[in-house]
């Protein structure tokens, strides 16, 4: 059977491309992590520190599952490879078109395997906090970026990740003007930190009588969710805390008091606002850690040891350099402008079918 031929070169190229990834995963060390870990787990004093114990037993978890999605794999290749042998000199039809069905299942494990390997970052298991803002053009940016948000709410359900409102305004007439999110699950920050940017947007117009063709754009910011723990020191005199009337869909508290927060750190002029929950003292509580976020990305990015040191950065939405583009008229694409990668199914895009463009911007960042 010529398919079995075929199928044993693809399952021994599978084989090796297995074992580049124990090589990027260094397996060894993480079984060496996990079992110094497990000795800590069992230490008498263990559980004197409570969230110190919930953390050390979510990383036990967590190099478990990596080690044993390894080595699940790894010993179904070995099975296929036997059971492919076998049947060259034993042909049983049913049984062979399991085996090919198979390989190709396991080819998708070891792909979504080598992806998880590139999530190396320093905050890349962490969960997302994600803001998109329109740009100039009104009504039509802002319905771009609420176009854009329904795509990251599509792929985080279809995904396993888990989405919270945080802050919502709407636009003028239909759209939004801003809307702040916090997309939770491991990795989140790791996948989402490759959408960050300006995206483009060319169709005609729904808002348009004239039903001209326009080009709009939409900013995307992700930033890590920062654990309380993270060590960073905000003075807070240099805090100004607003309160006022939560706006949009939110429950019965919404517009009856004032527990929306709004809170600016006044030496570099970054400001979050959270109106999600129903008391102020909650709602302050996550502004404070979306403020922690923001100022520990802008304190890496310009390289400084201290907040005090940081200066603030005006953020204007550069045009001229999107991430991407969306094309509805007058023929139908996304690309990518990092990778070159491209679709022609607009609409499964926008229906939160990106997967492939994170994929192809993490193979980018490995090799630079």
């Amino acid at each position: 059977m010529i398919e079995l031929e075929e199928n044993l070169r693809f399952l021994i190229i599978l084989k090796e491309r297995l074992a580049e990834i124990k090589s990027s995963m260094k397996m060894d060390d993480l079984k060496k992590e996990l079992e110094l870990l497990q000795e800590q787990s069992t230490a008498e004093n263990f559980w004197e520190d409570t969230e110190k114990s919930k953390k050390i037993y979510s990383k036990i978890k967590n190099l478990q599952r990596k080690i044993n999605s390894y080595e699940s794999i790894e010993a179904e290749i070995i099975g296929l490879l036997e059971m492919n042998e076998l049947l060259k000199s034993e042909l049983d039809e049913p049984l062979a078109k399991e085996v090919l069905k198979n390989s190709k299942l396991i080819e998708n494990k070891i792909e979504k395997l080598e992806i998880e390997t590139l999530l190396s970052g320093k905050y890349d298991t962490n969960n997302a906090i994600i803001t998109l803002h329109p740009g100039a053009g009104g009504t039509e940016s802002q319905d771009w970026a609420e176009m854009l948000y329904r795509m990251y709410g599509r792929w985080a359900t279809q995904n396993g990740f888990a989405l919270k409102e945080l802050d919502y305004l709407d636009g003028d007439e239909a759209g939004i003007k801003s809307v702040t999110a916090l997309i939770t699950g491991e990795n989140a920050y790791g996948y989402l930190k490759c959408e960050m940017g300006v995206h483009r947007l060319v169709r005609i117009s729904p808002f348009d009588s004239g039903g001209r063709r326009h080009t709009s754009f939409a900013s995307l910011e992700v930033l890590p969710e920062i654990e309380d723990d993270t060590e960073i020191d905000i003075n807070p005199d240099d805090l100004r805390v607003d309160t006022y009337r939560a706006s949009g869909a939110g429950g019965q508290h919404v517009n009856k008091t004032d527990s929306a927060v709004r809170i600016t750190h006044t030496p570099t002029n970054t400001v979050v606002s959270c109106q999600s929950e129903r008391s102020q003292t909650m709602n302050r509580e996550t502004a404070m850690k979306m403020l922690k976020s923001k100022l520990i990305d802008l304190k890496e990015k310009e390289n400084k040891e201290t907040i005090e040191e940081l200066k603030g950065v005006q953020k204007d939405i550069a045009w001229g350099s999107q991430i991407r583009s969306y094309v509805f008229c007058p023929y139908t694409m996304v690309k990518d402008h990092r990778t070159a990668y491209e679709v022609g199914n607009v609409n499964a895009v926008m229906d939160g079918e990106i997967e492939e463009f994170m994929k192809e911007y993490l193979k980018m960042l490995a090799k630079t």
